[in-house]
């Protein structure tokens, strides 16, 4: 059996993503009622790239969640395949905020929330048809998990940033080199259920206080409890769990790990994770 600690935060996020199927809210009213959904059509970039995003308008209340929605938020997923003439999309997500639902740390966004979306075209020079089909989660005292569909024929002739996607793109975690990361270590040891228990500690001056370090593997067959984060001077320690979602044995791939800092003031993204 996997370690009690996983198995609740599992169910935590069953339970909440089960109950809101049931809840009887249709898209239409969802989509009216709590969120729209546009694309900013952005600029083309020298190298033939495309810079677009996607602006959620939240109503007052309601919040959606960041690609690591914490202990009860619902992930977001997008699927681009409607779109034409589009090699690549990657996100580029601003920094999110922790908020408490229900007794539990979530992390995400309020109000208006614009997301970048950097994307490479098969053919350059031709212009990109953005069209992207994505469920979300928009939360206030419930959880919803709400379909939209958006779709845009983006300009090869604009060059002009959009100002809203500027500040979105600014507003982005900092790289190790920009918030002067020191060492970085992760140390795994096997538990029981076939799960591991992973520490990382890094070198790096608190940025704010409610410091909390978010554990990413990049394998979506994997979970990741909480991390139990703890500050020493300039060294933050956080300590997490990671199950298969099948209670099967794996490898943990180090390169793949990603590391967020948030806190109240700046936030940090870590890319990798050596043994120490």
């Amino acid at each position: 059996m996997p370690h009690v600690s996983g198995m609740i935060q599992v169910w935590r996020i069953l339970f909440l993503a089960v109950l809101s199927v049931l809840l009887p809210v249709s898209g239409a009213r969802a989509q009216e009622d709590m969120v729209s959904v546009s694309i900013l059509p952005g600029w083309q970039m020298a190298d033939g790239s495309h810079v677009a995003a996607l602006k959620f308008e939240l109503a007052d209340g309601w919040k959606t969640y960041w690609r690591a929605p914490g202990e009860a938020g619902i992930p977001p997923q997008f699927d681009w395949r409607g779109s034409r003439n589009l090699a690549r999309a990657e996100i580029e997500w601003p920094t999110p905020k922790q908020t408490v639902t229900n007794g539990m740390r979530t992390i995400g966004y309020e109000h208006v929330l614009v997301l970048p979306v950097r994307l490479t075209p098969e053919r350059a020079g031709q212009p990109i048809t953005l069209s992207v089909d994505m469920e979300i989660g928009v939360c206030s005292d419930i959880c919803v998990p709400v379909s939209v569909t958006v779709s845009q024929a983006l300009e090869v002739s604009e060059h002009r940033p959009d100002p809203q996607i500027a500040a979105a793109l600014a507003a982005r975690p900092y790289t190790q080199a920009e918030a002067g990361v020191g060492r970085v270590v992760c140390k795994v040891s096997p538990i029981a259920g076939g799960g591991v228990h992973l520490v990382a500690e890094v070198d790096v001056a608190a940025m704010g206080s409610k410091e909390m370090v978010v554990v990413e593997t990049g394998n979506p067959a994997l979970w990741v409890t909480q991390a139990e984060s703890v500050r020493q001077g300039n060294r933050l320690r956080a300590e997490a769990e990671i199950f298969h979602g099948e209670g099967r044995g794996f490898m943990l791939d180090r390169s793949g790990l990603r590391l967020t800092i948030l806190s109240t003031g700046d936030a940090v993204d870590i890319r990798g994770c050596p043994a120490g």
